[in-house]
């Protein structure tokens, strides 16, 4: 088994974690950077509507929004960091240094808009392309940087611990303490370990454990899943966030329809034409995502209908093109011309408000383990996430925890013992990979059905015992097959989809993105 040895792992390398390793090699550190795929297979690549700037005469603003959006379960020290710190992480990295191409007006000042749940327009984007146009910026620096080596092609399947991964006897008593990662090269098929002084999870969201997403193929909860099986506390799982438009029409791919459409003006309507919203909620189709969904929800349960409609009619067909050329393309490539007809769509799984539960330096309470971006959970979001906070709390929460990081490993120097990890064993017999794909079906459809939009206890208690049993033939049956990127996807998938399910069992309170009904 090869051994590599570092200061820093970082699985992932969507915004967050690239941003980290900017961060931490700038202050000479080293840095693993591991990927499953190329650099921009990232949910923040995927992001659309933009990323706050908030330059308001009033940022006090900002955090009223957040906590609204919340339903005032955020946490306020969270909040108070991402007002505080925000504009000049954008200003000094995005700006200053990187030029991010972010729209601008005639005068060559920067174009903000507005999404819904803000009471003021702070957003900042580069057309409906503005994760593309920040994550890809960010990608060419990281790779311009000495002191970070890119693994692309690697799967994390399992964190080191000094209790769990070592061969000294009195490891076992000693505080959890993670020192690095088991790790697939999937194109060898051989298992490695890089041990970390550092190693930061910044897996991205568990989307994928869902029917109906927004999120890249493989967000299961990756970094969620293996933090459980470390010790790691986890937080605020019941909280996904359902995004209320994404693309729907039979034998298409869904995919995200920016909510800065309806900051522009488009408005939700039924059937019929009917603009529900309105009689809703005060900021009618720009109400917070989570009253948006369950009123789409609802709508269709009530009317029978296969989904609902975004009408653009109150833009002009030039600013459509302009402002929303992804959107339109797509939407074009499955027959819908947006500039004259609207836009089918229904609500999907978009965001995890909770995960894995840090400080605001991105600590667990695992030694040595981090958690950032979607994969973190400092509280910032509470039961539900105001719109375009997720691609700066990327870029804050990297910025401070490699910042921590540093300082840590400055201050400890040769104190940070890195043993050797027990070697890799790993079966020879293949697994079916038409029965990975079959059960990973089986965990969406689950969860879908049992603890999507809206739940209920029995609905929990259904989900829970079809993921209870799948888990154990899961176990039972690929315990003695070669470990693939396919089966730790599996695996994780059905470990997150029980912890969501757990967590929102263990809420009865209807509070944001977690809505609970009576009994049927």
């Amino acid at each position: 088994m090869k051994i590599f040895r570092t200061d820093c792992l970082v699985i992932g390398s969507g915004l967050a974690g690239s941003a980290y390793a900017l961060h931490a090699a700038r202050a000479g550190l080293a840095v693993e950077l591991l990927s499953l795929s190329e650099p921009l297979v990232a949910n923040s690549d995927w992001a659309q509507g933009g990323i706050i700037y908030d330059t308001t005469p009033d940022p006090a603003s900002l955090a009223r929004d957040i906590q609204e959006a919340s339903d005032h379960t955020a946490n306020p020290a969270a909040i108070e960091q991402l007002v505080r710190e925000g504009p000049a992480a954008v200003r000094e990295l995005l700006i200053d240094e990187l030029h991010v191409g972010f729209d601008r007006d005639a005068a060559g000042a920067l174009d903000f808009t507005r999404e819904g749940g803000h009471s003021e327009r702070r957003i900042i984007h580069a057309k409906d392309t503005t994760g593309h146009a920040i994550l890809s910026t960010i990608a060419k620096r990281v790779d311009a940087t000495s002191g970070i080596t890119r693994r692309t092609g690697f799967s994390a399947v399992d964190l080191l611990t000094l209790s769990h991964n070592t061969e000294g006897i009195a490891d076992r008593y000693a505080p959890l303490t993670c020192f690095g990662a088991y790790a697939l090269d999937t194109a060898s098929g051989e298992v490695c370990a890089i041990v970390a002084k550092k190693t930061v999870l910044a897996t991205g969201g568990l989307g994928q454990i869902f029917l109906h997403t927004t999120n890249q193929p493989g967000s299961v909860g990756h970094g969620v899943a293996m933090a459980y099986r470390v010790g790691a506390r986890l937080i605020d799982l019941e909280y996904v966030q359902f995004h209320p438009t994404v693309f729907f029409k039979k034998n298409a791919p869904r995919f995200l329809v920016t909510e800065a459409l309806r900051g522009e003006g488009a408005v939700l309507v039924n059937s019929r034409g009917q603009r529900f919203m309105d009689a809703l909620h005060p900021r009618g189709s720009l109400a917070p995502r989570d009253v948006v969904s369950r009123a789409i929800h609802q709508e269709l349960a009530a009317s029978g209908e296969t989904c609902v409609f975004l009408d653009l009619s109150a833009m002009k067909p030039d600013f459509i093109r302009s402002h929303f050329p992804t959107v339109t393309a797509r939407c074009a490539e499955h027959g819908v011309d947006v500039t004259r007809e609207p836009i089918p769509v229904v609500p999907a799984a978009h965001f995890a408000c909770g995960g894995v539960h840090t400080d605001l330096a991105g600590r667990t309470n695992v030694r040595h383990l981090n958690a950032i971006g979607e994969t973190g959970c400092t509280g910032l979001h509470g039961a539900n996430r105001l719109a375009s906070t997720s691609l700066l709390e990327c870029l804050t929460s990297a910025k401070f925890t490699a910042q921590a990081d540093a300082a840590e490993i400055r201050s400890q120097g040769a104190e940070f013992r890195l043993p050797a990890p027990r070697p890799w064993e790993s079966p020879v017999r293949e697994a079916d990979p038409v029965l990975i794909r079959q059960d990973l079906q089986l965990v969406q459809n689950t969860m879908w059905n049992y603890a999507g939009v809206i739940r209920s206890p029995k609905r929990l208690t259904r989900a829970r015992r079809i993921l209870l049993e799948l888990r154990e033939e899961i176990q039972s049956f690929y315990r003695g097959c070669r470990v693939t990127r396919e089966l730790v996807e599996l695996r994780n998938a059905i470990q997150t989809a029980l912890l969501v399910v757990h967590a929102a069992s263990l809420n009865p309170r209807s509070k944001g993105a977690h809505y609970v009904v009576q009994e049927e």
